[in-house]
């Protein structure tokens, strides 16, 4: 986590509207506002996000229509909304040299998602592993919504030419999916699109389940023991890790036989900085007791400025509102040239002036 107050802007920066071969590579990325952000979903996805701000053109979406293709209680989501977004800002986020938003401000994203509509096939859909697993046995009572989902991730993506989408593994499929929409429209329509790149980061990619080392940790799991949420006060986290399974034997060592000891070194080595050897060094003699403490200590006190930093950004609402805002509208300006492009290919009339 960055350190206590970290979070720096800078002069203002406005994401480069020149020709694409002038301008830095652009990235977007979403993250939905529901379930509890966790140490995963920062070592795996938040800090490289806050690392690319120094070499890309940084998009990053609140993707709050995601969130509703299940029930979301309203209050809620509105909730929900406004931390993640405090979150991303605490963590490093900047609004000066990125742009930060909220999906359901810009409506060009649901605009491009029916026109894609219109050129994705239904079995390209229904092959979707997500939609499988999240649809299960019940998929003729699924929401529409789930089964649409990747078109919407598309759409999201395309109106911003973005280069490069940060993804985890379970939504590789979806970029895959968006390369062949994109493909698809400047075939039929003549070159609309770029075609945007996955990007998946080996370190941190795979924290697992504190309660299950089969299983990766994940913000919706039932057992909020599984994983160790961003805003969890230090006893909680300590608790946590404390409770956590270990493996056979009491030796502090990474190995294929023991996974849920390696999934701990790892959380251990990237908070720390230590190699997982440095670590094993470090614990030679002692027991699970004394590294499982040490490690409380650790992600507690690494995510303390953090969350002193959300809490500030919390107590002020408007200011977290006015970034927002000002998010949105720099991300219409990039999206309304992309649908002005996008409805003359089709053969839309242009809207009176």
């Amino acid at each position: 986590m960055p350190e206590e107050g970290a979070l720096r802007y800078t002069p203002l920066a406005m994401i480069s509207q020149c020709n694409p071969a002038e301008r830095r590579p652009r990235v977007f990325s979403g993250v939905q506002p529901s379930g509890a952000l966790h140490i995963g979903n920062y070592l795996g996805a938040i800090r490289h996000w806050v690392q690319m701000q120094e070499t890309h053109d940084c998009l990053y979406c609140v993707v709050d229509l995601h969130a509703i293709t299940v029930r979301q209680e309203r209050k809620a989501l509105t909730a929900a909304t406004l931390q993640l977004a405090n979150i991303l800002l605490a963590a490093g986020i900047d609004p000066e040299r990125s742009i930060l938003f909220v999906q359901s401000h810009v409506p060009a994203h649901s605009e491009l998602a029916w026109i894609l509509n219109t050129i994705t096939y239904f079995g390209e859909l229904r092959r979707m592993t997500q939609f499988k697993e999240k649809g299960g046995g019940e998929q003729e009572s699924v929401g529409v919504g789930l089964f649409d989902y990747p078109v919407l991730m598309a759409a999201d993506i395309l109106l911003y030419g973005a280069d490069h989408v940060p993804v985890g593994d379970d939504q590789k499929q979806h970029v895959e999916l968006t390369r062949d929409i994109a493909q698809r429209f400047n075939r039929e329509f003549g070159k609309t699109f770029v075609i945007p790149e996955p990007v998946i980061r080996e370190e941190g990619r795979r924290i697992m389940s504190l309660d299950n080392p089969a299983n990766k940790m994940s913000k919706s799991a039932a057992s909020p023991g599984s994983y160790i949420a961003l805003l969890d006060p230090p006893d909680v986290i300590r608790r946590k890790i404390r409770r956590a399974v270990t493996d056979s034997g009491t030796e502090i060592r990474a190995t294929p036989d023991k996974p849920a000891l390696t999934n701990l070194v790892a959380i251990h080595s990237i908070f720390s900085g230590l190699s997982p050897e440095a670590i094993e060094e470090r614990y030679a003699g002692k027991g699970y007791a004394d590294f499982k403490r040490d490690l409380g200590d650790l992600v507690a006190d690494a995510l303390a400025p953090f969350q002193r930093k959300v809490a500030e950004l919390t107590a002020d609402p408007a200011g977290t509102r006015n970034i927002l805002r000002e998010g949105a509208c720099r991300a219409e300006a990039i999206a309304a040239r992309t649908m002005e492009r996008v409805r003359e290919r089709v053969g839309l009339v242009p809207r009176p002036v």
